[in-house]
C-alpha cells in the first residue's frame, strides 16, 4: 500500500491560518498517512514566559529536566490535541500519540560526547513499532506521532521529530508491499539557493550538493539535521523524500526532491 509519512514544523505550527492549511492539505493526501510534528518554536515561547532560556546547538535542542516538561507538556499536549482536533474537522480520523503510547517509538539517551544534550532520545529501525503502525493504518486510523519518545524504563525523552519521521518512514519500507513517500513540510518552497530569496528552491538535490552547501554555509541550523535525516531515509529504502510547503504535497514540480 501507499503510505505518505509528512511531518510539519516552523512557522506552520504557530500560525493559526498556516496550520490549519497545512491540515488540510495533509486531510486531501490520497492513501494512508501518518503525520509528525515538533513545535520547538511554541516550546520556545513558553520556556520565555517560564523564565527559562532555551538553548539550541546545531540546530538541535538542549533538553534539561526542566525543559522536559515543558517539551512533553507543549508537543504532547497543546499542540498534538490541538492538530488532532482540526483534522477530525475535516474528517480524518486523527489519533494522537507521543512515543510511549502503544509502545510506538522507544528510544535510547543519546551518549554524551562534545555535547550533552540532556533528556534527548535516539532512535534507530528497531525503535518503531511498526506493527501497531501499520494496524492503525490498515483500520483507517492516521497516527499524530508528537516528538516525545520513551526509554522503556519509565522516562519520556526529546527526540528530533525530522528523525522520528524519518525512521518510521524506513521502517515501513521494509516492507515489500509498502511504497513510502517522505515530505517534510515548513514554510519556504524547499532547499534555497539563496537565503535572501524565497523563490530560489532547488527542484532537486543530492547527497554531493547537500555537503557543498553545508561547507559554504549556504544549509546551516535546523535544515543541517533536517537535510541529514531526509538523506538517510532516501538511501534506506524510502521511495521518495521532498521538502517544502504543505499545500504542494502532490505537486512534485513545486518543492524540493531528493535524488541521486
Amino acid at each position: 500500500m501507499k503510505i505518505h509519512v509528512v511531518k510539519i514544523g516552523g512557522h506552520l505550527i504557530n500560525n493559526h491560518k498556516y496550520l490549519h492549511n497545512s491540515l488540510k492539505a495533509f486531510s486531501e493526501l490520497q492513501g494512508h498517512k501518518i503525520l509528525i510534528h515538533g513545535g520547538g518554536k511554541k516550546a520556545d515561547f513558553i520556556s520565555k514566559k517560564m523564565g527559562i532560556s532555551p538553548k539550541v546547538i546545531q540546530g538541535r535542542r538542549i533538553t534539561d529536566k526542566e525543559t522536559l516538561g515543558i517539551v512533553v507538556m507543549t508537543y504532547a499536549g497543546i499542540i498534538n490535541k490541538n492538530i488532532v482536533a482540526i483534522l477530525q474537522s475535516y474528517r480524518s480520523n486523527a489519533l494522537g500519540l507521543c512515543g510511549a503510547d502503544g509502545n510506538c517509538i522507544q528510544s535510547y539517551l543519546r551518549k554524551i560526547s562534545n555535547i550533552d544534550y540532556g533528556y534527548v532520545g535516539d532512535v534507530n529501525v528497531k525503535s518503531i513499532n511498526t506493527h501497531l503502525i501499520k494496524f492503525l493504518l490498515i483500520n483507517n486510523i492516521i497516527p499524530v506521532f508528537c516528538s516525545i519518545t520513551h526509554n522503556g524504563t519509565g522516562n519520556l525523552l526529546n527526540t528530533n521529530a525530522d528523525t522520528i519521521a524519518a525512521y518510521i518512514a524506513i521502517s515501513l519500507a521494509q516492507y515489500q508491499d509498502d511504497e513510502v513517500e517522505l515530505h517534510f513540510c515548513f514554510e519556504k518552497k524547499g532547499v534555497l539557493r539563496n537565503l535572501q530569496d524565497s523563490e530560489s528552491y532547488l527542484k532537486k538535490i543530492n547527497f554531493d550538493l547537500f555537503k557543498k552547501m553545508k561547507e559554504n554555509h549556504t544549509i546551516e541550523n535546523g535544515m543541517i539535521p533536517k537535510l541529514e535525516n531526509a538523506f538517510f531515509a532516501f538511501q534506506n529504502g524510502v521511495y521518495k523524500v521532498s521538502i517544502g510547503l504543505p499545500n504542494h504535497l502532490n505537486d512534485v514540480n513545486n518543492k524540493t526532491v531528493l535524488c541521486l
